[in-house]
């Protein structure tokens, strides 16, 4: 199985693989799985204190917070640009 990995901003990365979907935040279900994953203590915050533009739900039940937009991310996963590309 070939890992694919994913860069969601400021040098973050998580695994393309284990990605369920890529949302906005503004929606009340959205916040509402923020918050869940927030007292289950499966949120990973990667926004660097920036706004929050994408959520990433994972099969594992994490929640990741990231600054770049939903579309620029789901861009990066459909296109294959991983941490070995990202240089060129």
């Amino acid at each position: 199985m070939d890992i694919k990995l994913i860069n969601i901003g400021f040098g973050n990365i998580v695994s393309g693989n284990r990605v369920i979907a890529i949302v906005s935040p503004e929606s009340a279900p959205i916040k509402r799985i923020i918050s869940d994953a927030r007292e289950r203590a499966q949120l990973i915050d990667a926004t660097y204190g920036r706004r929050t533009r994408a959520v990433i739900v994972t099969d594992s039940g994490h929640v990741v917070l990231s600054a770049i937009q939903p579309e620029t991310v789901a861009h990066r996963f459909m296109s294959g640009k991983d941490i070995k590309n990202s240089d060129k």
